[in-house]
Formats: structure tokens, C-alpha cells, sequence
């Protein structure tokens, strides 16, 4: 019995798996907006009663979506991280991997910035806002971790302030020139500004915020 009940759970999970894929599919081709559950489940060969037990509407999938990408999130900048000794060239590697993550999975980078303006639910520790928050926590965790690394070899400045909030200005930052770098293509085409240069000079100038 326990063997099949381990199946059961194994076979609900990669239905669920099966139906997030669908979506981000059907979300990258039509935009959320357009996006209809039909065919989500069309794409998940699942019946629309079936997607509803798993998902009760597009932002329950949206939300589904938003932690899947945090989690990618997390790995790519601990992967940022451990290329690089200095503390101070991680968080380089860090901005980097954040502008990446945004050029290459817009449909996570978009369900992110939709749902930072429904974070209702905050404190009740069973909402999917609150596993979000959580979730959001630990890509942070990966930056302060960077700048207390450089705050110990001496490549981040000892008086920069408290981690958590240079973690999330940082992040500010990024997150508005990776935005920039995604949908301003041809007004940096226009004005003769290679998109890559604009993307090095703005890491260049939040790490010079926090060097030592």
C-alpha cells in the first residue's frame, strides 16, 4: 500500500509539473491576460475539471509560476556566486545572473513583477503569498551572502549598512535596468547605446556604490 500511495503522489506531482509547463507555454505565446485555462489544459492533455482541482484560476498558476522561477532564481545566483572568490565580484555575478534570468524567462520574470503588486497575504503563513515572500527571502539570502563574504576579504565596503536592505536596493536596481534592457531595446538602438554596454555600466555603478 505504501508503494502505491507513493506512486499516487509521485503521478499528481507530475501532472502538476506537466500543467505548469502548459502554462508558461501558453503564457509566453498569448500573454496572461489573453490566456485562457482551456488552453492550459488543452496543452496539459488534462480535462478542464482536472486543471481546476489542481489550480483554481489563472493566478493560482500565475503565483505556481512565480515560485517555480524564484526557486531558478536562487540556483542561478548561488551558481553566480560560487565562481567567484571576492565578495564584491559575486555580487557583480549576481547582477548578471538576475539581467540573464530576465532575458531568458520572461514568462517567470513577468508572473514576478504581476504578482508584487497582489501580495495581499502576507502574514497568513498558509497563503501562497506568504511561500512567495519566503521564497523571495532565500534569493536574497544568496546577495547577503555575497556582501558579508566581502565585507569579510575586505572587497565590500564595512559601512555599507544593514545586508538586508542593501540586498533589496540592489535588487531595485537590477530589477528596473533589466526591465529597461528587455523593453527599451530599439530606444538604445536609436540613441546608438549597445544594450550590453548599458548593462555592464549599470552593474559598474551599484558595485562602486558598495566597494570598498
Amino acid at each position: 500500500m505504501e508503494g502505491i500511495e507513493s506512486r499516487r503522489v509521485e503521478e499528481k506531482e507530475r501532472r502538476r509539473e506537466d500543467i505548469l509547463d502548459a502554462a508558461e507555454t501558453v503564457f509566453a505565446a498569448k500573454g496572461f491576460d489573453a490566456a485562457k485555462m482551456d488552453d492550459i489544459a488543452r496543452g496539459a492533455r488534462v480535462s478542464r475539471a482536472l486543471l481546476y482541482i489542481y489550480f483554481k484560476d489563472k493566478r493560482e498558476l500565475q503565483f505556481a509560476l512565480c515560485l517555480r522561477g524564484l526557486d531558478l532564481l536562487r540556483r542561478r545566483f548561488a551558481e553566480a556566486r560560487g565562481r567567484h572568490a571576492r565578495g564584491v565580484d559575486q555580487i557583480k555575478a549576481i547582477g548578471r545572473a538576475y539581467i540573464g534570468f530576465v532575458q531568458e524567462f520572461p514568462v517567470y520574470f513577468n508572473a514576478m513583477a504581476r504578482a508584487e503588486a497582489q501580495h495581499t497575504e502576507l502574514e497568513d503563513a498558509s497563503s501562497v503569498c506568504h511561500r512567495m515572500m519566503l521564497a523571495g527571502r532565500a534569493v536574497h539570502m544568496e546577495t547577503i551572502t555575497a556582501l558579508l563574504a566581502g565585507q569579510q576579504d575586505g572587497s565590500v565596503r564595512a559601512d555599507v549598512g544593514d545586508p538586508l536592505r542593501v540586498a533589496m536596493t540592489l535588487w531595485g536596481f537590477t530589477h528596473g535596468v533589466a526591465q529597461l534592457a528587455v523593453t527599451k531595446v530599439e530606444i538604445f538602438a536609436h540613441e546608438g547605446v549597445p544594450v550590453s554596454a548599458f548593462i555592464d555600466h549599470a552593474i559598474d555603478m551599484a558595485t562602486r556604490s558598495i566597494a570598498a
